[in-house]
């Protein structure tokens, strides 16, 4: 039996989701998560392997994938107020495998930490050519921010506040200048200029850029008054962010001839541009590491009963994700999203066949939920769900029928259920909940 008293800092009670936002405030800060600049990087991939109608195709169906999964996971974090990291506890993963959630996060997040690492040094490189390569800009921007989060970033918040808007209009500015080069016509007929993409596989891509946010659905949903402002948040957000953003990506991809954002921008806009990339993928880039950080922090807690420094961890991660970007995960920048589309869904799928079907622990959460409190207990770990989030992203992977992100979340609702009526759910061990008093919603850090 295991009882960890910091295992709710980072969770609300339920109590406290009563200061409920309106649906459109969300819809807005959904659109702000998707209206970024690994969403047009996205954009580029697919144009540069796929015609302009192959990749509206690609679009809908990878935010349709990821529209259902934030809708479902969404409403059921909506009705019982709680975060993803404790929700997952008493749907199906249990304390160790709730952990091994935000572990899997938390190495996606470094993946995107050498990757936004690796284009602010292409920006660099192409601000002060032959002064350095690509590598050590890699690394001299990774460490940077690694130095910035281990100190305390709160006072670069001004930064997020200034880079996204402007990025935005970057986008605009970038469509406005290359549509005066080229007929509109010409880029939504005109072949793809690299090595086609199948739109399975650019699909597989679509849900992959965001399916870590669509598996975190609950942290913001618990806010919502209801299942209907959950749908519409999402529909709004989601739709206009993925397309406005995204398929200006693919029409720029075209114009220029190449994938490469860097590339994208100093053909459009020039070195105005890549100031703004750089600035906004190190506003970026921090929350990468530090949300990294927390997470590796949190399971070796949880895991092993050990506290690691965060400094120290922070330091570390900073540098694996720097050698990344060094390394050229760039490069494998299509390979990283596919992983990530097939790894996560059935994060999805196993949450939504336990709390809608098998219900193992779905009491639990009822009998608290009336209290505004949380399940006295969770199951220390569920050894049946490990195996079914395994099995189920290794068929996605490495089967190449259909769309590999909904083979894998099928795959692991169908395999959940089976084992629930088997009786092969079962937690081994206990963890005894530390139950949070009803406190305030905490502030972000100035």
């Amino acid at each position: 039996m295991a009882q960890h008293p910091e295992s709710d800092d980072f969770a609300l009670a339920r109590v406290a989701t009563h200061a409920q936002r309106h649906w459109f405030a969300i819809a807005v800060q959904r659109f702000g998560q998707v209206s970024a600049l690994s969403q047009f990087l996205m954009g580029a991939t697919l144009g540069y392997g796929m015609t302009f109608g192959n990749a509206v195709l690609a679009f809908l169906f990878g935010s349709i994938i990821l529209e259902v999964i934030m809708c479902v996971v969404g409403i059921v974090g909506q009705k019982e107020g709680l975060n993803t990291a404790l929700l997952a506890r008493w749907t199906g993963f249990g304390e160790v495998g709730a952990s091994l959630v935000g572990l899997a996060i938390g190495i996606s997040l470094i993946g995107w930490f050498g990757i936004q690492s690796a284009i602010s040094a292409e920006s660099l490189e192409a601000l002060m050519p032959g002064v350095l390569p690509v590598w050590a800009w890699c690394l001299i921007f990774g460490l940077l921010v690694t130095a910035i989060v281990a100190v305390g970033f709160g006072g670069m918040q001004w930064l997020a506040n200034i880079t996204v808007p402007l990025f935005l209009v970057l986008v605009g500015w970038s469509i406005v200048t290359e549509l005066t080069r080229h007929p509109l016509d010409e880029l939504l007929t005109s072949p793809p200029p690299g090595p086609e993409l199948s739109i399975a596989a650019g699909t597989g891509i679509v849900a992959g850029g965001l399916i870590v946010g669509a598996i975190i659905t609950a942290d913001m949903t618990r806010f919502n008054r209801s299942g209907k402002d959950v749908v519409k948040q999402t529909v709004v957000g989601v739709t206009l962010g993925e397309f406005v953003i995204g398929l200006a990506g693919v029409l720029l991809a075209h114009a220029a001839g190449t994938g490469n954002v860097v590339a994208i921008i100093t053909s459009s806009i020039g070195f105005v541009g890549l100031l703004i990339v750089l600035t906004g993928t190190l506003k970026i880039n921090d929350w990468n590491l530090y949300s990294s950080s927390l997470g590796l922090v949190n399971f070796v807690s949880t895991t092993f009963g050990r506290t690691l420094s965060r400094t120290i961890t922070t330091v570390v991660l900073g540098v694996v994700g720097s050698v990344l970007a060094a390394a050229g995960i760039l490069g494998r920048f299509t390979d990283f999203l596919t992983v990530l589309g097939v790894a996560f869904p059935p994060i999805a799928g196993i949450m939504v066949a336990e709390y809608f079907v098998v219900r193992r622990w779905r009491g639990d959460l009822d009998a608290s939920r009336a209290e505004g409190t949380l399940p006295a207990s969770a199951p220390r770990v569920v050894p049946a769900t490990l195996v079914v989030w395994l099995v189920s992203s290794l068929v996605g992977y490495f089967v190449h029928v259909g769309i590999p992100s909904i083979n894998s979340v099928v795959l692991a609702m169908l395999l959940y259920v089976v084992a629930g009526k088997l009786g092969l759910v079962r937690g081994v061990g206990r963890a005894v909940t530390t139950q949070p008093g009803a406190r305030p919603e905490p502030a972000l850090a100035d």
